[in-house]
């Protein structure tokens, strides 16, 4: 498997809105970052972020709309 590495220290992170207020099992998503988009865990922001194309996070989020894809 290839791994690039990705400069993410401009990202700027926004919490999912339904991750609610308790700080427990919260996703946090990049998406300022040119054609990519990053998710981390928010417990470990200093951890591993999942770094995907922006046309393959959109195709994710309407498989997960449309109930087209089964997570």
């Amino acid at each position: 498997m290839n791994q690039v590495a990705f400069d993410l220290r401009n990202a700027q992170w926004r919490r999912s809105s339904f991750s609610g207020d308790e700080g427990g099992n919260c996703v946090e998503v990049a998406s300022n970052l040119p054609g990519t988009r990053a998710v981390r865990d928010s417990k470990n922001p200093a951890g591993p972020a999942l770094v995907v194309s922006s046309s393959a996070w959109t195709m994710f989020l309407t498989g997960i709309t449309d109930g087209t894809l089964n997570v």
